[in-house]
């Protein structure tokens, strides 16, 4: 029964591992995966601005002596920075906050700089456009200047815009126009009843809707809105433009060659490491150093595997952190391994040694394993993007550390004894004993 189950095991880790490399080496022949449209033989690793190189850029908050900054207002910096970035079509771009006052932005793979912070700084154009009986799609780009197409009013003259419900609960945008623009607007409104009304950002329709009734000073937006979808366009309404004016604190370019040499010698360090650590263990623990070594080589090719999958920007610090979790995964196999030479010494039998080994040097393995993903989980939360690539790699690594020592070193363990040329004191280095028992 037993045996049944370690070969159950055994062909489950046979089929990660093929799936494993069938992901991570570009070519593999077989039957195609697919993850969406995509062959998974196609996923790359993602790298980060300091592999790949590009732009890093702090903005601070450039506010006048005493001037504070409004509830909300810097989230809104950033949802409209990341709007433009991601109109720049740059992948795997990093827009977020840092304090109070600051957004870091980084874009990996830019080639002109000064273009990219023009694009931050600009005040951002709000428009209302009507389109007559025609509507104008979500997402895409539209002006007044398109045949159909006419500006009713700027985001000048919009007063206020907020989150409210209507009489059956279903969200809707309710947004207030300035004296100003109210007989422009409700002149327009009255007009085209039935007609299309567009709420476009930069030129980018955000948000378009049929006009029901006459508006002057007042009006709301409903129809299929989610809570979420209700909050971000109201947020774009109320800060089209930028609300915080910014300047560069900042700006540090990283060419392609020198992200290229950094990946360089990281892969190089990480080879040489991951050579010294199996000769270690092979040479110290002999055959389950082996076993180890062979439990390491398949936690490195799931890690990677699942880097692609996720998929995970690597960084400089992202790759310390898998480096520092391959030495966690060397260090599980060595408290088994030392649990397990104690119970052969006591005189009990190969077999139940291992098991036993394994049994009690969990404990230990699952308390340092727990307190490590707590220390991610906080530097996650709380940290900057290079901190966070660090806990995410470094968490990724942890978990399956823990599957490749408790599950792979074990079930190869457990079927290499039961082969009798195997069962040598020499290859368990326990020369104290003069045999070991099946």
């Amino acid at each position: 029964m037993m045996r049944r189950r370690l070969f159950t095991i055994l062909g489950l880790i046979i089929a990660l591992a093929a799936f494993a490399i069938y992901v991570d080496v570009p070519g593999t022949p077989g039957l195609p995966f697919s993850l969406g449209e995509r062959d998974l033989r196609e996923l790359e690793l993602k790298r980060g601005l300091d592999l790949q190189g590009g732009l890093h850029v702090v903005l601070q908050a450039d506010l006048a002596p005493g001037e504070e900054i409004g509830n909300g207002a810097m989230e809104a910096v950033r949802a409209i920075i990341e709007n433009r970035v991601n109109a720049l079509g740059v992948a795997e771009p990093v827009i977020q906050l840092e304090g109070n006052d600051r957004v870091i932005v980084e874009l990996p793979g830019v080639s002109d700089p000064d273009e990219a912070i023009k694009l931050f700084k600009e005040t951002g154009r709000l428009e209302f456009l009507g389109s007559g009986p025609i509507p104008l799609e979500e997402g895409l780009m539209a002006s007044a200047d398109d045949p159909g197409v006419e500006l009713v009013i700027t985001g000048a003259g919009l007063e206020d815009a907020r989150v409210g419900f209507d009489q059956l609960g279903s969200p809707e945008i309710q947004f207030q126009i300035r004296p100003e623009a109210a007989e422009r607007f409700g002149q327009y409104t009255g007009e085209n009843i039935d007609s299309y009304l567009s709420i476009a950002i930069d030129g980018l329709v955000i948000q378009t809707a049929v006009i029901r009734a006459q508006i002057s000073t007042s009006g709301s937006i409903s129809g299929s809105l989610t809570a979420i979808k209700a909050r971000n366009v109201t947020i774009q309404l109320r800060y089209g433009a930028l609300p915080v004016p910014l300047r560069v604190e900042q700006n540090l370019t990283i060419g392609p060659t020198l992200g290229q040499e950094s990946l360089d010698r990281s892969v190089r360090a990480g080879i040489i490491g991951a050579i010294l650590v199996t000769l270690f263990m092979v040479a110290y623990y002999r055959l389950p150093g082996l076993v180890a070594a062979i439990a390491l080589a398949l936690y490195a090719a799931l890690v990677l595997a699942i880097f692609k999958l996720i998929p995970v920007t690597l960084t400089l610090s992202g790759i310390a952190g898998f480096i520092l979790s391959v030495g966690m995964a060397v260090d599980a196999n060595i408290l088994i391994f030392e649990r397990s030479k104690e119970e052969l010494r006591g005189g009990l039998t190969l077999t139940a040694a291992i098991q036993i080994g394994f049994s009690r040097a969990w404990n230990s393995i699952r308390d340092s394993n727990v307190s490590t993903l707590i220390t991610c989980f906080v530097l996650w939360q709380f940290g900057t993007g290079i901190v966070r690539g660090f806990a995410l790699t470094l968490a990724i690594g942890v978990l399956v550390s823990m599957f490749s020592a408790i599950t792979v070193s074990r079930t190869l363990l457990l079927l290499l004894v039961r082969w009798p040329r195997l069962r040598s004191a020499a290859l368990f280095d326990v020369g104290r004993i003069s045999g070991v028992r099946a």
